[in-house]
């Protein structure tokens, strides 16, 4: 495995930091990238993550064991055709986009079955470019496999090999399965908050009074109406025909939901709310109660034995009580490796202080 090849198309936040993961786990590889920055080229070959700056239809890339497509996705599907023609017949194409039903129908009109196997970190933050990229960013998050119909069991076997071996948590789905998922807990929650956000601000008079009180819940549940307006645009366009399925059974439950305040049906609703309250507390970091009683950080570690050992003891030396503490798994939208939660505001703001002084990274919600 030490004369493995792999080529980047793509080096922003995701392809940097598996680049950078891969120079640390596997220093022997060689890693070959093109982007359309020069100046990001030139930090990544500088910075010793990259062997070698290819151009964009670099004949090199013919070398490569693995390709992984890195831009956005309509981007990566207009390079397939130039890859078709040039890489090697073992040589396994990938891709990093969190739509996979778009690829891999281009991947199946080319023929390209049998070289392709879609990939999607579940890892990332608003922050984008080479420059936030991290080894550890995709550490402990699940990294979901889409391989295609005709991808040869050993390549997908070595992929999640691979994958394993950056420390990410490998889980095989097929495409459709997974474009499915993503619009219900993904897709789906952030047209939802998109869509409440702009009813009260339609609703809200000249003296702004909603949005002046508007806090606790309106604000948590909304949140991640402020991500990117344009990546959400694509990722509608792209995935567009899951997420109005998801739509139209939404959109369902609350007519249901109104019904059952019109007909003043006190026990159905006690039925609705103690339904969705069962299955919210049984998700991970659910348990400590309702969002406005939440204290929480979160903070970037390596994976490394004593890693959340030092943290905890740390806090324990300064009289801090942690409340719960766990590891991100899905963190594509978010920022931070550990989740640590505190029983009041001072503890956590004292928390931040004491770890930021230690060098940790920190991030709020």
């Amino acid at each position: 495995m030490n004369d493995i090849t792999i080529g980047f198309i793509g080096l922003g936040l995701i392809g940097g930091s598996i680049a950078k993961a891969l120079r640390k786990f596997h220093p022997s590889y060689r890693l070959y990238a093109y982007t359309h920055t020069p100046a990001t080229l030139q930090k990544a070959v500088a910075a010793g993550v990259i062997d070698l700056a290819c151009t964009e239809n670099d004949a090199r890339f013919g070398e490569c064991d693995y390709i992984f497509l890195c831009a956005p996705v309509r981007t990566n599907i207009s390079y397939l055709v130039s890859l078709k023609e040039r890489i090697k017949p073992d040589c396994i194409i990938t891709d990093v986009g969190s739509v996979k039903g778009d690829i891999h129908r281009a991947v199946t009109k080319l023929g390209m079955e049998e070289n392709f196997i879609g990939g999607h970190p579940m890892a990332g933050s608003e922050k984008t470019g080479f420059d936030n990229s991290a080894d550890y960013l995709i550490e402990n998050a699940y990294y979901i496999i889409t391989p295609s119909a005709k991808s040869p069991e050993n390549k997908v076997r070595a992929y999640r090999d691979l994958v394993h071996s950056l420390g990410a948590i490998p889980l095989v789905l097929s495409y459709e399965e997974h474009d499915y998922i993503t619009a219900a807990i993904s897709h789906l929650p952030h047209i939802i908050a998109s869509a409440l956000v702009n009813e009260v601000a339609a609703l809200d008079g000249p003296e702004q009074h909603m949005k002046m009180i508007a806090a606790g819940g309106f604000k948590d549940i909304t949140r991640i109406a402020s991500s990117s307006p344009e990546m959400w645009q694509h990722i509608c366009l792209s995935n567009k025909d899951m997420i109005l399925k998801l739509i139209d059974s939404y959109t369902e439950l609350l007519l249901d939901a109104r019904k059952r305040i019109s007909d003043s049906d006190a026990a159905g609703l006690l039925e609705m709310f103690h339904h969705s309250k069962d299955y919210r507390d049984s998700l991970p970091e659910s348990k400590s109660g309702t969002a406005s009683s939440i204290h929480v950080l979160y903070c970037d570690i390596y994976d490394e034995a004593g890693g959340i050992a030092t943290i905890t003891t740390l806090l324990a030396m300064n009289s801090i009580s942690i409340k719960n503490i766990g590891i991100i798994h899905n963190r594509e939208f978010e920022e931070g490796v550990l989740r640590i939660e505190f029983y009041t505001t001072d503890a956590c703001e004292k928390a931040a202080i004491v770890l930021t002084e230690r060098n940790y990274c920190i991030h709020r919600t």
